[in-house]
Order: C-alpha cells, then structure tokens, then sequence
C-alpha cells in the first residue's frame, strides 16, 4: 500500500497520511479481488484488496478512488479501440460501458495504469479490448503513465 501511495505522491501534488480522526477517508478491507468506488463517497471509503493485488493493481485503485474511471470508458474510446461485447464475461459489461467525465481535454492513453488489457474479463480466452492501433500494449500496471499525472494534476490542479 505504501508503494502504490508513493507512485502517486512523487508525481503530483496529492499526499497520503495514516488516518487519524478524518470524517473522510479511505479504508482498505482484505478480501478478494481489487475494487474500488470511483470518486468521493464520503465518510470511511472501502477500497478492497487481496492476495492478487500487487501495487499496480493498488495504484489503480487508487486512482478510481481519486476520481478516475478506466481510461477505454471515456467517451471517446470507439475511436481507439473496440469492445468486443460478445467476449466479456456476463455480469462484467458495467467494466467496459462508457462513462460521462471530464477527460480535462487530455487524449487517449493507451498506455494509462487505469487501462485495461486485451483479455481482462474475457469469457472465452478472446480480446475483451481490441486496439485499433498497432503494436500498442493495453492494461499495464507498472507505472503511472505521462498523461495518467498530467490527469491527476489537472484534476487536483496541482502546480
């Protein structure tokens, strides 16, 4: 947990601290998976974790947290790739729907740490996401991309 902080915190303006009497906050329950809601909820805010989750996958919780959705849910995404709806897995579809949200007029990123990859969710071993570029790599977890610290940034108008 400490890591994905500091992969956020050394790029922008945002800080993490252990929480002492914050009406607001994010609480990390154990469990199964990587979840978390998109933006402020108020009050303690779960962010779910499990074995599974390395501190990519934390980061990218994180970031939905902080306000952000998937990168090939933004309302522009059908001019960079292609959902293949009949791959995703039944009960899943809410992961690939687009969502209304402010880009901040930044463009697409293929490679944004809240991207995810070709396969994810895929009910039958086929693409779930299908790039229309070529030779671009989707759904890393490894770092925060240029423009995924451009967006927080922007978003928490940092200097």
């Amino acid at each position: 947990m400490l890591a994905a902080f500091k992969m956020i915190s050394d790029q922008t303006c945002i800080l993490f601290h252990e929480y002492t009497n914050e009406m607001n906050y994010i609480e990390f329950i154990s469990g199964t998976g990587c979840a978390s809601y998109v933006g402020f909820q108020g009050g303690a805010q779960p962010l779910y974790f499990g074995r599974g989750c390395n501190v990519g996958n934390l980061c990218h919780e994180l970031m939905h947290a902080l306000g952000l959705h998937h990168e090939h849910t933004q309302p522009d995404r059908d001019q960079f790739v292609t959902i293949q709806w009949d791959n995703v897995v039944s009960g899943k579809e809410d992961n690939f729907k687009v969502k209304e949200g402010d880009t901040q007029d930044l463009p697409y990123d293929y490679d944004s740490i809240m991207h995810y990859g070709m396969y994810y969710f895929s009910s039958n071993r086929n693409p779930t996401i299908d790039s229309k570029k070529s030779g671009v790599q989707i759904g890393q977890r490894n770092h925060l991309s240029p423009l995924d610290i451009a967006r927080l940034n922007k978003l928490y108008q940092c200097e």
